[in-house]
């Protein structure tokens, strides 16, 4: 699949309304809520062989496109030390903060992107991503197709 298909693929399979995307842009953590992920936020890449190898999908944010999302109204959530906690990764504690401080209590799934978002915020399906989180992979795209 190309880099197109894959995002067409995604867009159309996503159980998510809205996407909620944080970053971390001079040590300080932001967060901004998007009806789509924008295209100059996701790369393509190569999943390692642990992973089943391919192609995927990723949020990557340079400079320029993390001033773009402060400039469309990322808001301040705190220092990066938000995101450092021994039991989580990054991207799960970063989850853990948004679907808490929407009120709602977060437990650790794995509920595929299919599915449902990681959150329901004003009842809309929220799908949570951190910079450098796997959107998805080709083969999981692949399988949901056939």
């Amino acid at each position: 699949m190309t880099y197109t298909e894959m995002l067409h693929a995604h867009d159309m399979l996503s159980a998510a309304d809205m996407y909620n995307l944080g970053f971390i842009y001079h040590k300080s953590v932001y967060s901004i809520m998007l009806p789509k992920l924008p295209d100059y936020c996701i790369k393509e890449d190569h999943a390692s062989s642990k992973r089943g190898g391919g192609k995927r999908l990723r949020v990557r944010l340079n400079r320029a496109a993390k001033e773009q999302l402060l400039a469309l109204g990322a808001e301040l959530l705190g220092g990066e030390e938000l995101l450092e906690d021994a039991k989580y990764n990054r991207g799960e504690r970063y989850e853990q903060l948004i679907t808490e401080r929407a009120g709602n209590v977060w437990v650790k799934d794995s509920v595929p992107f299919n599915v449902a978002g990681d959150t329901v915020i004003k009842g809309k399906q929220v799908q949570i991503k951190l910079d450098g989180a796997t959107l998805v992979n080709e083969l999981t795209l692949v399988r949901l197709i056939a």
